[in-house]
């Protein structure tokens, strides 16, 4: 299991009223009653359940499936707290290089539908895949390819994110198609 450094701050969790979401995985309580930390570390019951961020989350890459020279990996989300928490939309992934983080080259293109909210009861997991094209296919003008030391995740919607070792090569360049594309967050691990 690859482990998850926080790289960045994070604050106290905002607070949201999601619309219910078919597909969204329940748990007691509910989405729409899920405890939100209250003043003291005491919570209040019937609350707006919180967003789930980089306190709250680990993320980890799972095992990948190559095809036609891009590897496809489920980037998990797991719910490390001690209360439920809702997630939803496509999170930032970049590669990034260097003892500081520095970015190399565009973050993941999104693709695909955006689907509802979805809820982590804790150790609960939510996935978004994740396609890593193989830049050497890239024309290496363009790409400059770069050697990488793994991938700055931001859990939508939060900008703050979480480093995820994983080597390899990225385009530092603008290579003629993206070289990461990433789906939406759904519900479970991404493996059959």
């Amino acid at each position: 299991m690859v482990l998850a450094l926080v790289i960045a701050g994070c604050s106290e969790a905002p607070t949201v009223n999601p619309p219910p979401a078919p597909g969204a995985t329940a748990t007691s309580p509910s989405a729409t009653e899920a405890a939100v930390p209250g003043q003291g570390g005491q919570s209040q019951a019937g609350g707006s359940p919180v967003v789930c961020n980089t306190g709250t989350l680990t993320v980890d890459l799972g095992p990948g499936d190559g095809a036609a020279g891009t590897v496809y990996v489920p980037l998990r989300f797991t719910n490390k707290g001690s209360r439920p928490c809702v997630i939803q939309g496509f999170p930032r992934v970049s590669y990034v290089t260097g003892d500081n983080g520095t970015q190399v080259g565009p973050a993941a293109q999104p693709e695909g539908p955006r689907p509802g909210w979805v809820t982590l009861a804790p150790g609960g997991v939510a996935t978004a895949t994740l396609a890593m094209v193989q830049v050497l296919n890239f024309d290496s003008t363009s790409c400059r390819p770069t050697p990488v030391r793994g991938l700055r995740v931001s859990p939508p919607p939060e900008r703050a994110s979480l480093f995820v070792p994983t080597e390899g090569t990225g385009c530092a360049g603008n290579p003629s198609s993206p070289q990461l594309r990433v789906t939406a967050v759904k519900a479970g691990t991404g493996q059959n």
